[in-house]
């Protein structure tokens, strides 16, 4: 196999002038290879470093998909009227700016909307703040449940996230490689849109360079993608950005324009129309983030309250549950100032806590 995968990496590798592109089932096969160790450790971080340098393809990145599809886990379809949000959010974590999806989910799952998150621990190439760490600290811990009891609190909740380290154990061998590398390869760009879920999924993506937009677009296309959200946020994030213009496409057709490309409508906000101040909250530590998050729940005004109610009112209107960004801003100080996001999260709590795998000494 490792012969087969020599064929791949020549393609890849072979420098500027002769660099060729993956096809789909190339790039589906390669990843398959990388996952379950049939190529070479040599194979594999050369691979890596290559297409990084390469750049990847719309075609490729869908290969990619197609493999984690084949291999990973797959959340089966929930009742709900609205496609379920997948929250594509960096796998390295955050490490300048305080995060806020988590009471951003919090603020959509309260309101109807149904959201999915994915990730793992902190990993490299930054070694930033995870989405898992956050949660537990607010009392919700997530690396005890399996796929099936996630499943579970997703229908129970609204609300679940995809641990990669236990629901996806075969993606744990990569990361070593991406540590030695001190690079982020193509597959971190493929995550952010990656869609652990079988059933109606609106995908909400971050990026940091508008080629990577178009390459989301493409992509997405061509895997029969229609619904997403595409958001210049912050580190990559989905998280709106409060000391510039948020940019933000807007998927606005079912199909493809005759390039391959899904179009968006481009939607910039400005946070001074909207009567927030031009200052994103720098994340210190950990657990002054938690602290933060809490006083944010229980309805305390704060810099992070006002990240909050930016983040959620564009969300609830996104999703149709606001008719417009006032109206939604309105909502998410409601809602936070009459405890139901606290009390939202104390159900999630409850619910995982019913749950989880309980290990005995033996």
């Amino acid at each position: 196999m490792s012969k087969v995968f020599r064929d791949l990496l020549k393609k890849v590798g072979g420098g500027e002038h002769t660099a060729q592109n993956l096809t789909r089932a190339e790039a589906a096969t390669a990843t398959k290879m990388m996952l379950l160790g049939e190529a070479t450790p040599a194979q594999i971080g050369a691979f890596l470093i290559a297409h990084r340098i390469k750049r990847p393809t719309a075609d490729e990145l869908a290969g990619m998909l197609d493999a984690y599809d084949e291999l990973g886990p797959s959340l089966q379809r929930v009742s709900s009227e609205k496609p379920v949000i997948v929250l594509g959010i960096p796998y390295d974590g955050r490490t300048r700016t305080a995060p806020i999806s988590p009471i951003t989910a919090l603020v959509l799952a309260a309101s109807g909307q149904p959201v999915v998150m994915h990730g793992g621990d902190c990993l490299p190439t930054k070694y930033g703040v995870p989405l898992v760490d956050i949660w537990q600290g607010l009392g919700v811990d997530w690396t005890g449940l399996s796929l099936d009891k996630t499943q579970q609190v997703l229908e129970k909740t609204g609300i679940c996230l995809v641990y990669t380290p236990k629901h996806f154990p075969l993606t744990n061998s990569l990361w070593e490689y991406r540590d030695q590398l001190g690079k982020r390869p193509p597959l971190a760009t493929m995550e952010l849109i990656w869609c652990p879920y079988a059933g109606d999924a609106h995908i909400i993506t971050g990026f940091v360079h508008p080629p990577t937009e178009t390459l989301f677009q493409t992509t997405l296309g061509l895997r029969g993608v229609t619904k997403f959200t595409t958001v210049k946020g912050l580190e990559g994030s989905c998280d709106l950005p409060r000391d510039r213009t948020a940019i933000i496409g807007l998927a606005t057709t079912p199909k493809p324009d005759d390039t391959g490309i899904i179009p968006i409508e481009r939607l910039h906000l400005s946070p001074r129309d909207y009567g927030f101040t031009t200052k994103n909250v720098p994340l210190a530590t950990t657990e002054e983030l938690i602290a933060d998050m809490q006083g944010v729940l229980d309805g305390k005004p704060s810099e992070l309250m006002q990240t909050a109610l930016w983040n959620g009112g564009f969300y609830l209107w996104r999703c149709g549950i606001c008719s417009d960004m006032r109206e939604g801003i309105a909502k998410v100080e409601e809602l936070l100032t009459r405890g139901v996001i606290a009390q939202k999260l104390q159900e999630l709590s409850g619910a995982v806590n019913s749950v989880s795998t309980v290990f005995q000494p033996v």
